[in-house]
C-alpha cells in the first residue's frame, strides 16, 4: 500500500484540480441520492391513499424535518394537483437530478485529466531525468532495451492501470459512503446487517487481486527481455545476416514471445474475473438483504414500510456498480503497482556521482593534473591499482596497453564518469570532488573510437550541448577537424541530417564530426579514446592531421591503439594490468626495450 501512496507525491502538485474533483463528485453523488431517494415518495402516492396534512412542518436542517416538509410538500401537491400531476413532478426532479448529477460527474472527469496527464508526464520527466544522471557504471549492469521498457510500457501500464483508475478511485468511494449514511438513515437495523457481509465480498476480492500483481511483474520482466532482444537485434542486425542466424534469432525471439503471451493471458483472465466475481457478490447480498430485510418488514420489526424496503433495496442495488467499478479498478491498480516498482527501482537507484554543498567553480586548468594513489573497482575486482601520474598544463600524454589494462578507465576518472574508490585526483592541487561536475565536464573535450553521434543535423551535432552558438563558430571547428570540405559537399551543407547515430557519413566523417564537436567547446583538456583505431588509412590521416594541430594547444590524453598516432606526444605512459609499468617518450621507450617495446614490435609485425 505505501508504494501506491508513493504515486500521490506526484498528485500534490495538482491538488487544486484534485479539490475540485472531489468537491464536483460529492456534488454528483448528493444528486445521484436525491434522484433515487424519491422512489419512496412515488411509491406511497401509487399505493397509499392521500391525507391532507393540515399543520405545515417547522424547516430545521435535520432528517426528520427535512422528511416532514417533503412529505408535505408532495401531499399538498397531491390533493391540489392530483395524483397523476404530483407524479409527473417527481418525474421531472428525477431528470433534473441526473442532469445535476451527470453535470458534475463530468466536470469531475474534466479536471482529473489534468492530474491523470500531468503526473505521467512528471513520472516520465523524472525517470529520464534519472538516466542521464546516474553513472556510467549502472548501465554496464543493466541491459538497455529493459531500460527503454521501463521508460515506455511501464510508464504506459502505469497510466493506463494506475491512474485511469484514479477517475473510481476519487469518485466510487465518495458515492459509496454517502449512498450508506443515507442507507444507515432509512433503516440502521438493516445497514448492521450489511456491513457485516461486505468485508466478506472484500476479502475474497484482495485474495485474488495479490497473484495478480505477482504475474505483472513477472510480464514486465518478460516485456523488459523483449526490448532488449529487439534493441540488439537492431544493432546487430549486420553480424545475424552476415552468420546466417537468422532462424536462430527468430526462434528465441518467438520463444520469448511465447511466454511473454502466456502470462499476458493469465493476468487478463484474472482481471477479467473482478467485475462479474464483485457483480455476483453484491447480488448475493442483496438477495440475503431481501431474505432477511423481507422477513423483517412483514414482522413489522424495523419499523419500515414496504416502500421504504423498496426504496432500501433500489438503493442499496446502485451499490452493486460502484462497488464492482472499485474491484477492477484495484484490480488494474495491482498490474499497475508491478510496472511502478521497475520504475522506482531506476528513479532509487543510488547516485554515486554527487556534488558536494558549496562546490567549487573551474574555468581552466592552471598547473597541473594530479593521480594521487588512485585505485579503482566497479565491484570486487581492481581495475586501477595505486595510480600516481602528474600531467602539466598543455603536455600530451598517451595511454597504451593491452585490452583491459584500465587506460579508457583511467581517463573517464577525469571528468567524474566514475570516482576513485582510493586516492584522489587533483586538479591544482584541489580534488575533483571538491569542484562543481558541470564545470569540470566543461573542461573536458572527448573523441570516442566508436563517434556518438544523434539523428539531427550536422550543424546541431557539432553544436550539441552549447548554446547561442553562431554558424560561423562551428565552421570554424569543422576547418580544425578537416571537417569542412565535405560537409559543404552535402547536399544542404550544415542543415543535412545525418541520420540514425550518423549512418548517413562514413567512419572518418563521423569521427571528423566528433572532433569538431570536442574543439567547439574550446575545452582545457582533450580526451581522445582510440580515436582512429576504427579508420581506414586515409581517414586516419585526416584524423591525425586534426589531431596534430590540436595537441599543441590543450592538454591532451590520447587512449591510443596503433602506436603511429603517439609517437609526437610529450610522454607516454604504459598500463599493464591496471597498473603504470613504464612511462617516457617514444624513443625512451624503445631504447629502454621493455614492455612497451614487447608491445611496439607485435603491433609492427601485425
Amino acid at each position: 500500500m505505501s508504494r501506491l501512496f508513493r504515486i500521490f507525491r506526484y498528485v500534490y502538485p495538482y491538488w487544486k484540480a484534485a479539490l475540485l474533483n472531489l468537491g464536483y463528485n460529492l456534488l454528483g453523488a448528493v444528486f445521484s441520492i436525491f434522484s433515487l431517494a424519491v422512489i419512496v415518495p412515488f411509491l406511497q402516492i401509487l399505493f397509499r391513499p392521500v391525507k391532507e396534512i393540515t399543520e405545515v412542518p417547522h424547516f430545521r436542517f435535520n432528517k426528520d424535518a427535512l422528511v416532514d416538509n417533503f412529505n408535505y410538500l408532495i401531499n399538498w401537491l397531491a390533493i391540489h394537483e392530483g395524483k397523476a400531476n404530483t407524479l409527473l413532478f417527481l418525474c421531472l426532479f428525477v431528470v433534473l437530478m441526473f442532469l445535476l448529477k451527470n453535470i458534475f460527474q463530468y466536470l469531475a472527469m474534466y479536471v482529473l485529466s489534468t492530474i491523470r496527464t500531468g503526473v505521467v508526464k512528471d513520472l516520465r520527466n523524472d525517470i529520464y531525468e534519472r538516466i542521464l544522471i546516474l553513472p556510467l557504471a549502472y548501465y554496464s549492469e543493466k541491459r538497455r532495451g529493459d531500460l527503454i521498457a521501463r521508460t515506455t510500457s511501464d510508464i504506459q501500464e502505469v497510466e493506463w492501470s494506475i491512474m485511469k483508475s484514479f477517475e473510481l478511485f476519487f469518485r466510487e468511494p465518495i458515492t459509496i459512503i454517502l449512498f450508506l449514511v443515507f442507507l444507515f438513515m432509512l433503516s440502521w437495523t438493516l445497514m448492521l446487517f450489511v456491513i457485516v457481509l461486505l468485508p466478506v465480498s472484500g476479502l475474497i476480492i484482495g485474495r485474488i487481486s495479490r497473484s495478480l500483481r505477482k504475474n505483472s511483474i513477472r510480464s514486465q520482466q518478460k516485456m523488459g527481455l523483449l526490448m532488449s532482444t529487439i534493441e540488439e537485434t537492431l544493432s546487430g542486425l549486420r553480424i545475424i545476416k552476415a552468420f546466417n542466424a537468422i532462424d536462430i534469432a527468430d526462434r528465441k525471439f518467438k520463444e520469448m514471445n511465447e511466454d511473454y503471451t502466456k502470462i499476458m493471458v493469465g493476468i487478463s483472465r484474472r482481471g477479467d474475473l473482478a467485475s462479474p466475481l464483485s457483480e455476483f457478490l453484491g447480488v448475493i447480498i442483496l438477495v440475503i438483504i431481501l431474505v432477511y430485510g423481507g422477513s423483517m418488514v412483514l414482522s413489522n420489526r424495523i419499523g419500515l414500510g414496504a416502500e421504504g424496503f423498496i426504496g432500501f433495496i433500489v438503493i442499496f442495488s446502485q451499490l452493486i456498480n460502484p462497488f464492482k467499478n472499485l474491484s477492477t479498478a484495484w484490480y488494474q491498480v495491482q498490474k499497475g503497482l508491478a510496472s511502478l516498482d521497475r520504475i522506482n527501482q531506476v528513479i532509487d537507484a543510488e547516485e554515486i556521482i554527487v556534488e558536494i554543498q558549496d562546490a567549487k567553480p573551474i574555468m581552466e586548468v592552471r598547473n597541473s593534473i594530479i593521480f594521487r594513489n588512485v585505485s579503482f573497482k566497479y565491484e570486487e575486482d581492481f581495475i586501477l591499482r595505486n595510480i600516481n601520474l602528474e600531467i602539466l598544463k598543455g603536455e600530451s600524454i598517451a595511454l597504451v596497453g593491452e585490452s583491459g589494462s584500465g587506460k579508457s578507465t583511467l581517463a573517464d576518472l577525469l571528468p567524474r564518469f566514475h570516482d576513485c574508490t582510493e586516492g584522489e585526483i587533483l586538479i591544482d592541487g584541489i580534488n575533483i570532488r571538491d569542484y562543481k561536475i558541470s564545470d569540470l565536464r566543461s573542461l573536458t573535450g572527448i573523441v570516442t573510437q566508436e563517434p556518438v553521434l544523434f539523428n539531427d543535423s550536422i550543424f546541431n551535432n557539432i553544436a550539441f550541448g552549447l548554446t547561442n552558438v553562431t554558424e560561423l563558430q562551428v565552421i570554424e571547428a569543422a576547418k580544425v577537424a578537416n571537417a569542412h570540405d565535405f560537409i559543404i559537399a552535402t547536399e544542404q551543407g550544415y542543415q543535412s541530417f545525418i541520420g540514425d547515430r550518423g549512418n548517413k557519413l562514413s567512419g572518418g566523417q563521423r569521427q571528423r564530426l566528433s572532433i569538431a564537436r570536442a574543439i567547439l567547446r574550446k575545452p582545457e583538456i582533450l580526451i581522445f579514446d582510440e580515436a582512429t583505431s576504427s579508420l581506414d588509412s586515409d581517414s586516419e590521416r585526416l584524423v591525425k592531421e586534426a589531431l596534430e594541430s590540436l595537441l599543441t594547444q590543450h592538454t591532451s590524453i590520447i587512449i591510443a591503439h596503433r602506436f603511429s598516432s603517439i609517437q609526437h606526444v610529450n610522454r607516454i605512459i604504459v598500463l599493464s594490468q591496471g597498473r603504470i609499468v613504464e612511462a617516457g617518450t617514444h624513443t625512451e621507450l624503445i631504447i629502454k626495450n621493455g614492455f612497451y617495446k614487447k608491445l611496439f614490435d607485435m603491433q609492427s609485425l601485425a
